[in-house]
């Protein structure tokens, strides 16, 4: 398991002391990411910043914008949910530009970590002011994800969670795809490796943890943080995947690990083997396959936040 890199030292471009560039990353066909943005960038504006506006389809165009501005820009403000999140994650660790989130989306479980609102104005209002924290980014065969990386159900629920069924639904879309997810679930083998041990598993879902929520505000555990060093790891070994509704509050208080059935691990690097190649959802989005190793890029992005109570 590979050493953590370190962030690319970038010559902040020379301009007035109060003027802040920012390179917004933003989908133009998200929800709320059209023309209704426009009154939140001139809330902006009158701040100090300058916008430079980058409409982006793809993971790919996320990242190629972050780098080619990198030395031109001051930040990097996101539109979008944890998805378009976590298409910037990789570039802004790279670039060591601090980031600023316009929460989008449908679940926004990074907002909710970070206690930034939902209320795009009060959003706006945080990255104004300046204040930031350094949190941690988890990685999965090299590609980055700020709340969780996990294999099984999740992405099984990926794939029944539409665009179309978003749009329609908003946050009741995930229990609609959960049921139908439920309803086809198929256990896996796996092998487990800690750094401690190695374990071979029969399971429904292997999900690794970097931030705290997950799935549109599920805890991961229910004292995980974003900026404590580690990752928090479970397996869900229930016999019926039905089993899986009776644990529902406890999964929506994060203590599930009390349950036999959940093996619960904590550490800085996991690997995750089956025996044939399965897709792994990185924040929603599914980006490589098994095998995978996990590791934690401690302090790895600076990102505007309220203060913390």
């Amino acid at each position: 398991m590979s050493a953590q890199t370190q962030p690319q030292r970038r010559t902040a471009p020379r301009r007035a002391a109060k003027t802040r560039r920012a390179l917004l990353v933003v989908n133009p066909r998200s929800n709320r990411g059209g023309a209704a943005l426009d009154p939140i960038l001139q809330r902006l504006r009158r701040r100090g910043l300058e916008i430079v506006r980058a409409d982006t389809a793809s993971r790919d165009d996320a990242r190629k914008e972050i780098l080619r501005h990198a030395h031109d820009v001051d930040l990097v403000i996101v539109g979008g949910g944890d998805g378009a999140l976590n298409a910037a994650a990789l570039a802004l660790h790279e670039t060591g530009l601090p980031l600023g989130v316009l929460p989008l989306g449908t679940a926004n479980d990074l907002a909710r970590t970070l206690g930034i609102p939902t209320d795009l104005k009060l959003a706006a209002d945080i990255i104004a002011a300046g204040r930031t924290r350094r949190i941690d980014l988890g990685m999965a065969n090299g590609e980055a994800f700020f709340n969780v990386a996990s294999l099984g159900l999740s992405t099984e629920l990926a794939q029944a969670l539409t665009p179309g069924a978003k749009q329609r639904l908003g946050r009741f879309s995930y229990m609609a795809a959960a049921i139908l997810t439920l309803a086809r679930a198929r256990p896996f083998r796996a092998l487990i490796r800690s750094e401690d041990e190695a374990v071979r598993v029969k399971t429904y879902q292997i999900a690794v943890g970097s931030g705290r929520y997950y799935g549109g505000g599920v805890p991961v555990v229910n004292d995980a943080k974003i900026d404590d060093g580690h990752l928090d790891l479970y397996s869900l070994e229930v016999g019926d995947a039905w089993k899986l509704a009776l644990m529902a509050p406890w999964f929506r208080r994060g203590v599930h690990g009390a349950w036999r059935e959940v093996r619960a691990d904590r550490g800085k690097a996991f690997e995750v083997r089956t025996t044939r190649p399965r897709p792994v959802n990185l924040d929603g989005e599914l980006v490589t396959y098994t095998p995978v190793t996990f590791r934690v890029l401690r302090d790895a992005v600076q990102v505007y936040a309220p203060e913390r109570g």
